[in-house]
């Protein structure tokens, strides 16, 4: 349910910006020969000729729609040019568009906050431009007045179209406006100025509306299109919502919005002025009541957030009619296809952009054979986002089958997937100039300390929490603590695949020297930069820095166990470190960075061991014999 956001103190210049029918666009330029021609651009999709998703204003002239199909718009516009958007892994792939609304993106944001809503539209806060413009050149006492932001649509504002400019220019330059109207007028003229530019140097047209706030923007944004912007004065604002329907209110049109029209009987936002605040808060509570009455107002606090980049990255796929998945195969094929392109965008995001995403979220839409009607959905599913292809592709197939679970049961026939897709939220920057918390932990090593850790650098990362790196840790522990299993697989995969045949405490070493490199906490406990050993029992953890004199000496207090062989001659002799359980503070653990607490909860915990006990023993062999 919506929330009433606080009003700002002083007035704001809010615009927002829409690109005309931005995919076609796209293409035209691509290929100029269809610029003027009725185009349309189809999704990927053989069924009826395509879904269009973007049409021409040439192509509506005959009566095209984007809830057309490819065969339906040719009946009616048999001279319609229909382009496919490009394919990649067998579904629409719209990297080109996402390029080109960047480019626009680029631009606009030179002259204020920027705010990207969507693929093509943007908003922007442009105050602080409008007052400064104010202040130094207001357009009153300028002699040239840039010439389209005279051909602006200002609500309210009545003249024939024969001195339609003079009088939009009139409007703009007049000296006895109110100090909100002035602020609105240079804000006119600097969207128009955006305007051109994005025209010159992307050969893109776009509309735009200019308010003091987003909903009122957006509102009249494509009032008249294309290639046009509206401005909305505060005097006007009353008059203008008074007729508008209700269902054309963001956040009106689903069920609040019925529930206003079927409760209520409001059909336009002007109806709810009949309303008093505390009426509202009685069959909306107190939080959307408020939200709704100073809607019906045209008052609105919501701010443009400074954002260049989405807020999340998602891969989807829809499967109609026969196309539907009826396996696990199936799933998991596409699951796969979609994973892979999720993986490189949020890499490439995090090269680029220096952000990380931290969580992986599966949607689906599944229906049950013999139900037509069934009321349970599809469970969405979230977990945390593990960075590399073959991870994001393995934890998305468990959520699916989570999800499944929860739909249909233990059974896995007689459902059927009409739409996949996976998502990664949760995007944060990573602060300039920082880098993981490990960097601050002092070891007695020097060289340890000064070892810094770039996470950009590494293809298969986790993400960041704040300024800290969540690492796999599961994958990390298990190949500093349980090596024996895996040593040789590990070589064999390796370009050491020939020094195979050493033994495997060698293999535990080369284990630890690459859990060392990748930022484990054992690094910061070692005092050199030589091999070390790590010997884990059930009372403690011996780690230790050797040379050639003191590699002996440990190996054989690992075969003592609970012998305690830190003394103070060992201590120095063979740079060795010794922590036994007991003396760890789980209040202390408590406190550390989460990847830590979860690496030494992992010395702590002692590691299960094979049952050595013959098939066939009786249960007397496992006690020990009593004592007469």
């Amino acid at each position: 349910m919506p929330v009433a956001r606080p009003e700002p103190q002083e007035p704001r210049v809010i615009a927002h910006l829409d690109l005309d029918c931005f995919y076609v666009q796209v293409e035209q330029r691509r290929n100029p020969a269809l610029r003027g021609q009725p185009t349309a651009v189809v999704q990927y999709n053989d069924w009826k000729g395509g879904g269009l998703i973007a049409v021409s204003y040439e192509a509506r002239k005959f009566g095209v729609k984007r809830s057309m199909r490819g065969d339906e718009a040719k009946h009616v516009c048999p001279g319609i040019n229909l382009v496919q958007v490009p394919v990649s892994r067998d579904k629409a792939d719209l990297n080109v568009y996402r390029s080109a609304g960047s480019e626009v993106v680029a631009i606009l944001s030179t002259k204020g906050k920027c705010e990207r809503a969507s693929i093509d539209e943007v908003y922007l806060d442009l105050t602080d431009a409008a007052k400064e413009m104010l202040s130094e050149s207001p357009p009153e006492s300028s002699e040239f007045i840039f010439e389209e932001a005279t051909k602006s649509n200002i609500l309210d504002l009545t003249s024939d179209a024969s001195d339609r400019e003079e009088n939009v220019k009139a409007w703009l330059c007049r000296a006895d406006a109110d100090y909100q109207d002035k602020l609105l007028a240079c804000g006119a003229i600097i969207v128009a100025q955006l305007r051109v530019k994005v025209l010159e140097e992307t050969q893109f047209t776009c509309s735009a509306g200019i308010a003091h706030n987003k909903m009122l923007a957006k509102l009249v944004s494509g009032m008249h299109k294309p290639a046009q912007q509206t401005v909305v004065p505060s005097s006007s604002v009353q008059d203008f919502l008074a007729s508008l329907p209700v269902k054309k209110m963001k956040q009106l049109g689903g069920k609040l919005g019925s529930s206003l029209q079927d409760d209520l009987g409001v059909e336009t936002v002007g109806d709810l002025l009949g309303f008093t605040e505390e009426k509202l808060q009685e069959y909306y509570g107190v939080n959307t009541g408020t939200w709704l009455w100073k809607t019906a107002r045209g008052i609105s606090g919501e701010e443009v957030e400074d954002r260049l980049l989405p807020k999340s990255h998602g891969c989807g796929k829809t499967f109609p009619g026969p196309k539907a998945l009826k396996t696990n195969t199936a799933v998991k094929s596409w699951l796969d296809k979609l994973c892979e392109e999720l993986s490189e965008r949020i890499q490439s995001d995090l090269n680029c952009n220096k952000r990380v995403a931290q969580t992986l979220t599966l949607h689906a839409r599944a229906s049950k054979e013999n139900e037509c009607n069934s009321v349970k959905k599809f469970p969405s599913k979230s977990c945390p986002l593990r960075y590399g292809t073959g991870k994001i592709q393995e934890d998305a197939m468990k959520l699916f089958e989570s999800g499944l679970h929860d739909f249909w049961g233990y059974r896995n026939t007689g459902w059927s997937i009409t739409s996949l897709s996976v998502t990664a939220s949760k995007i944060f920057d990573i602060p300039s100039g920082t880098n993981s918390i490990l960097r601050y932990i002092k070891g007695p090593s020097s060289g340890a300390s000064s070892t810094i850790v770039d996470p950009s650098s590494t293809p298969d990362l986790t993400p960041f929490v704040g300024n800290v790196t969540q690492t796999d840790i599961a994958h990390v522990h298990e190949e500093q603590c349980q090596p024996s299993s895996s040593i040789k697989e590990d070589c064999d995969n390796s370009s050491l695949a020939k020094q195979c045949g050493a033994t495997e405490e060698k293999g535990v070493s080369k284990k630890l020297s690459k859990a060392q490199e990748s930022g484990s906490i054992l690094k910061f406990l070692s005092q050199s930069q030589s091999a070390f050993h790590e010997k884990r029992n059930f009372d403690g953890l011996i780690c230790s820095n050797q040379g050639h004199e003191s590699s002996s000496g440990a190996s054989e207090a690992g075969q003592h166990g609970k012998t305690n062989i830190n003394t103070a001659g060992d201590h120095s002799a063979g740079n060795t470190w010794m922590l036994n359980v007991e003396d760890i503070d789980p209040d202390v653990v408590g406190e550390l960075p989460l990847e830590i607490q979860r690496e030494i909860q992992g010395w702590i915990r002692p590691s299960k061991h094979a049952s050595t006990k013959k098939r066939g023993s009786t249960i007397s062999s496992y006690f020990s014999p009593s004592r007469r």
